[in-house]
């Protein structure tokens, strides 16, 4: 499995057993309220409101919170007018770090992000210094009741990349811009995609050789999740199978 693949696993279980749902909910209505915002409020014309739409009812959001942040980001309903940045730093070990924002105020922001990363073994990089690290792909978590056999079939013809074993479900990687395509014939093969979203894929990876270099980078990641404004993080970490095993019986 590739220190991308562990990356993301991590980030997954991270998320299940840290982020409270509500806080996770407001971070999901975010993004649908500013992707309505920035390309209108049908998803039918607006891919990045059709994706974030699905991702909030993948996560359990009611619809009818969802349809409340799709007025508020066309401005039927009143609401808040947050900027997308992205942020570009370094954790302990020399691993690249992309903290991905929506923000009402770049200057509040932009310090607690530089703080957290400075009084965490981290830095801030300059802009275009970490991000031509990686590419945005595609990804369709799968459950593990569907064939690999049939997942491939189908997933190949349809702008797969790359199919991976992640323990509980299949992985599916792709172009970015085939994500919804890729599911919608998934679905239609009677496949039950879990979750399907986009996601900054690193290019090489960064294996980190001790527990205790993980365990900072992954408490750095854990303290910049607690943020309310950051949305995403990723990270070219290469956390080495036996050091995985290690973090998962601390």
């Amino acid at each position: 499995m590739s220190g991308h693949s562990k990356w993301a696993t991590i980030k997954h279980k991270k998320g299940a057993a840290d982020i409270k749902r509500g806080k996770l909910f407001a971070k999901l209505i975010k993004q649908v309220e500013v992707a309505a915002r920035s390309g209108g409020g049908d998803p039918e014309s607006n891919p990045t409101l059709r994706t974030m739409f699905q991702k909030a009812r993948d996560n359990s959001v009611p619809l009818d919170t969802i349809e409340r942040a799709v007025k508020r980001g066309t401005g039927e309903l009143a609401g808040v007018n947050y900027e997308s940045i992205t942020y570009e730093g370094y954790g302990p070990g020399g691993v690249a770090l992309l903290i991905e924002t929506l923000s009402d105020n770049r200057n509040r922001t932009g310090s607690e992000i530089r703080s957290l990363l400075s009084k965490n073994g981290g830095s801030m990089a300059e802009p275009g210094s970490v991000s031509w690290q990686f590419e945005r792909k595609g990804y369709l978590n799968v459950a593990r009741g569907a064939e690999e056999d049939d997942v491939m079939m189908v997933g190949l013809d349809n702008g797969a990349e790359d199919i991976e074993d992640h323990g509980e479900w299949w992985r599916v990687t792709c172009a970015a811009s085939d994500t919804q395509p890729l599911r919608a014939a998934l679905e239609a093969s009677g496949i039950d995609v879990l979750e399907s979203d986009t996601m900054m894929m690193p290019s090489n990876s960064v294996p980190v050789s001790t527990p205790a270099d993980a365990a900072a980078v992954l408490k750095l990641v854990d303290l910049l999740d607690d943020h309310d404004d950051v949305q995403d993080i990723y990270s070219n970490i290469d956390i080495p199978d036996e050091i995985l095993a290690q973090l998962g019986d601390d």
